[in-house]
């Protein structure tokens, strides 16, 4: 049997011996709007829940437009022309206008990245700021949450009278889906206040795992961090296995935003009647797969449904590294062991940054065998971070048959975490 695992701008093919038990786990295909643009003008046009932007703005409203980073496939080339058209169309001036990318945690991006992600023509003729989630000075208090989480956000940003969140939703392994108000924390915020979001005691909720909202701790802060913002407009498009737009929702952002969510849901959710031996999955592709922190995400969709003792395998190119920012790395490498790491994170009242990542990739190393395919991380690398290298994905798969036995049960997620699979 061959399957294809999305693989950093293409996709490797991989043969799984006959005669083997296999499922393989993708999301229903939704087609490519037939006119992208003119779906996401439509949405924005005909929101949910309130009027349409160009009768929301005002000509002397300073405008903000979120958009998402270089580490997710959002449309922005297509999504935010149609915004701009929609200002001009209600006589917002250029000036008025700034472009905020939404970094979160990750790294500031460069002037080519910003090309591509807005085209050469949008970079040279608007304000972008992006924001540095550690830079001191640049984030004003906006209120404290319920947990005591002080939410500090980017000061232009809060500065704009009327603001506009972009992006795309997709399950999400820890927050339930991505998109929303993602956008605001951690996109605009802090790092510290992405950190006590992030922290130990909310990573091991129950509920704080793919496609759950409710009851999840990490989901109310940031829908409470929304509420001290009030963003004013929400563009969110869902994409199929090819990154291509399938529907835009657009509106109110709490209405627009359980709109998309339903939708994505009804996609990618896909129910197994038992566990795995052996699964196989991917980081869905590059941007997603473009180092090892995003790619703990495949993992963990994998491990969904991999039986305790079985083994994951993953391939993600890491075009990129571990990456060489943030503390992802140093973590890991100074963990004795998945036990050490877990217990050093949940004992400490000192949080450091990325720990959420390691964290998580603990939990399933802890008590499942993964190996990792890369053509961006040396073998060091990849043993460092608890993981075992795999020279081969068709040769790891005949070793883990052998391990158990012509009766094995092996699933593919041949898209990553743009599935996912349940019990």
């Amino acid at each position: 049997m061959l399957v294809r695992l999305a693989y950093g701008d293409g996709y490797l093919n991989v043969s799984i011996p006959d005669g083997i038990d296999v499922q393989v786990i993708e999301p229903t295909f939704v087609p490519s709007s037939p006119n992208p643009m003119e779906s996401v003008r439509a949405s924005i046009c005909n929101p949910i829940g309130g009027r349409p932007l160009r009768s929301r703005v005002r000509p002397s409203d300073t405008v903000a437009i979120v958009f998402s980073d270089i580490t997710r496939p959002t449309p922005n080339r297509l999504i935010i022309p149609v915004i701009l058209t929609e200002l001009h169309a209600a006589g917002v001036p250029d000036r008025n206008i700034t472009l905020f990318n939404a970094t979160g945690t990750h790294r500031l991006n460069t002037e080519d990245e910003l090309v591509t992600l807005l085209g050469r023509e949008i970079v040279a003729s608007y304000h972008i700021v992006q924001n540095d989630a550690r830079a001191q000075n640049e984030h004003q208090v906006v209120g404290v949450t319920r947990s005591g989480n002080e939410v500090r956000i980017q000061q232009d940003f809060l500065a704009c009278s009327f603001k506009i969140l972009t992006g795309f939703i997709e399950p999400h392994f820890f927050a339930g889906f991505s998109g929303g108000g993602k956008a605001v924390l951690p996109g605009m915020a802090h790092i510290d206040t992405v950190m006590r979001n992030h922290n130990a005691r909310n990573i091991d909720s129950p509920h704080a795992k793919w496609a759950t909202l409710d009851d999840n701790p990490i989901r109310a802060e940031i829908d409470e961090a929304v509420a001290m913002v009030r963003p004013d407009f929400l563009v969110n498009v869902a994409l199929n296995r090819d990154k291509q737009i399938t529907r835009s929702f657009a509106g109110d952002v709490a209405d627009a935003y359980a709109a998309g969510t339903k939708y994505v849901r009804e996609c990618a959710m896909q129910k197994v009647h038992a566990p795995f031996d052996i699964v196989l999955t991917s980081n869905s592709g590059y941007p997603l797969d473009q180092n090892l922190y995003q790619s703990v995400k495949g993992i963990s969709a994998a491990a969904r449904v991999t039986r305790p003792g079985g083994t994951i395998i993953v391939a993600a190119e890491c075009r990129e590294g571990v990456p060489d920012h943030g503390s992802f790395g140093r973590l890991l490498s100074e963990a004795g062991s998945a036990e050490e790491l877990l217990a050093h994170v949940r004992a400490s009242e000192t949080m450091i940054d990325d720990q959420w990542q390691a964290q998580i990739l603990a939990m399933i190393v802890n008590s499942t065998d993964v190996f990792f395919y890369s053509d961006g991380l040396s073998t060091s690398q990849i043993s460092l971070a608890m993981l075992h290298p795999c020279a081969s994905i068709e040769a790891q798969v005949r070793i883990s048959l052998e391990k158990y036995g012509p009766a094995a049960k092996v699933c593919v997620l041949p898209e990553g975490p743009q599935t996912v699979p349940y019990l």
